[in-house]
């Protein structure tokens, strides 16, 4: 195998732990990890990044592109430069917010042609399921969908309605027939009904609207529909702590439960969002100070398995003051990986559970096997991170569409020095290259 490269760190992480090391690229994968003062072979070129830490480049399986249909509010080429400017190598789109959503073999054709030579780094596809499309699960798992994604209550958009609980039921016991993912939006639609809705600027109004008892009660109806069905299931963006002694009992009794958070839920706080402040609405919501300090105890003892964006970005017209009227999204391909530095850090966390959260973990999810570790046979994916420089979030320096960012201003810790994609370097302090990314497929 002729190695064409050689990365080498004081600091790299691999599945072993965190050492110096120097690693061998061949053909865009990675041939050996080797000792740090290992001889490079001959014709290979050295890159040194000396004491700058090499991590597996970051897996985000939870991202709304938008791409075809709604590009004003962001597409393949900018969604995934912010992704590499942030040191994330692969990416899962989300199957709404893009006309069409992916929920026919046809649109996600559609979606593939438009994603192939805008793609920054690799991208993959969820599908949709919906009331009406049961008989287009089994085809889109054919042709390389990674799993499905549903929603429990109004999803925001007209074309991607949500599954009560019989619609529910259907879905999953057709696909768990060919031992497929349902990736779930679980809040209750009954809890959110009978909440108290207030139009205006307080964010105290609208977080009273999204209630923990519609996360909890969504979750629980969840548990239930996995065990009697045998069911595989992923609870996206959880937010409401009540919830993991739930998901943990779960998971010891051997139903297949997985569950994600997001960087907003873990480093954002209600205490802190201004009225009017838009930027920060999502649902289901951040919640209070108390409710963050548990989901890092969720994330500590296995019950949370990974950390994801949820990048969902929008025009800025549509982030009025009214928390009511507002869309909901919180924008952070590109500052995931320093905003969960900084917190991880003040908490006693180490660089390899920011690993474990944001590449293994989601890698896993998806069952991208090339993904997620430093170790060979691997793709050649890295993120190389000064995790002792910090930086102010500039919104002018951000890469996707539209710059608005719940962290304007914040001061955060961990620079991205480079992103490197199968042994290329895409991203070199800020400047990224042409796309090189590739469009994945599950059974490919």
């Amino acid at each position: 195998m002729d190695v064409n490269l050689v990365l080498r760190s004081t600091r790299v992480i691999t599945p072993e732990g965190t050492r110096p090391a120097s690693i061998a690229v061949s053909g865009g994968t990675i041939a050996a990890v080797l000792p740090y003062d290992a001889e490079v072979p001959a014709g290979a070129r050295l890159e040194d990044v000396g004491d700058d830490v090499v991590l597996p480049g970051l897996v985000d399986t939870h991202v709304h592109v938008n791409d075809p249909g709604r590009t004003e509010w962001e597409g393949f080429w900018t969604a995934t430069r912010a992704a590499a400017a942030g040191g994330i190598t692969t990416l899962l789109d989300m199957p709404l917010n893009s006309l069409p959503p992916t929920t026919t073999v046809e649109n996600l054709r559609v979606k593939q042609e438009v994603a192939r030579t805008k793609a920054h780094i690799d991208v993959g596809f969820w599908g949709g399921a919906l009331p009406d499309n049961t008989k287009d699960l089994r085809p889109l798992h054919d042709a390389g969908v990674y799993g499905f994604k549903c929603f429990l209550s109004p999803s925001g958009v007209d074309e991607f309605p949500s599954l009560d609980q019989e619609q529910l039921a259907t879905s999953l016991a057709e696909i768990s027939g060919f031992d497929g993912l349902m990736i779930v939006h679980a809040e209750d639609p009954h809890h959110l009904a009978a909440a108290p809705q207030k139009s205006g600027l307080a964010y105290a109004d609208f977080l009273a609207s999204r209630p923990r008892d519609a996360e909890n009660t969504a979750i629980e109806n969840l548990v239930n529909q996995a065990r009697r069905l045998n069911a595989r299931v992923h609870v996206l963006h959880l937010s409401s702590s009540d919830a993991l002694p739930l998901i943990a009992a779960a998971k010891a009794e051997g139903v297949k439960i997985t569950v994600e958070s997001c960087p907003h839920f873990l480093t954002l706080t209600a205490e802190e969002i201004p009225d009017g402040a838009t930027e920060f609405k999502c649902c289901p919501p951040i919640r209070e100070a108390v409710n963050q300090d548990a989901l890092w105890q969720g994330l500590a003892d296995g019950t949370i398995d990974c950390i994801v964006s949820d990048h969902s970005p929008s025009t800025a017209d549509l982030k009025t003051p009214d928390f009511a009227s507002a869309w909901g999204g919180i924008s952070s391909l590109q500052l995931g990986l320093p905003a969960i530095w900084t917190e991880a850090r003040r908490r006693g966390f180490d660089l390899t559970d920011v690993v474990r959260w944001m590449s293994e973990g989601p890698a896993r999810l998806a069952g991208l096997s090339r993904k997620g570790a430093i170790e060979a046979g691997r793709d050649a994916d890295f993120a190389v991170l000064d995790p002792e420089a910090t930086f102010t979030v500039d919104p002018a320096e951000l890469q996707h569409r539209n710059r608005i960012t719940a962290y304007a201003g914040k001061t955060l810790s961990g620079v991205v020095t480079s992103t490197w994609l199968r042994g290329q370097r895409i991203a070199d302090h800020g400047t990224l290259t042409e796309p090189t990314g590739r469009l994945l497929e599950r059974n490919n």
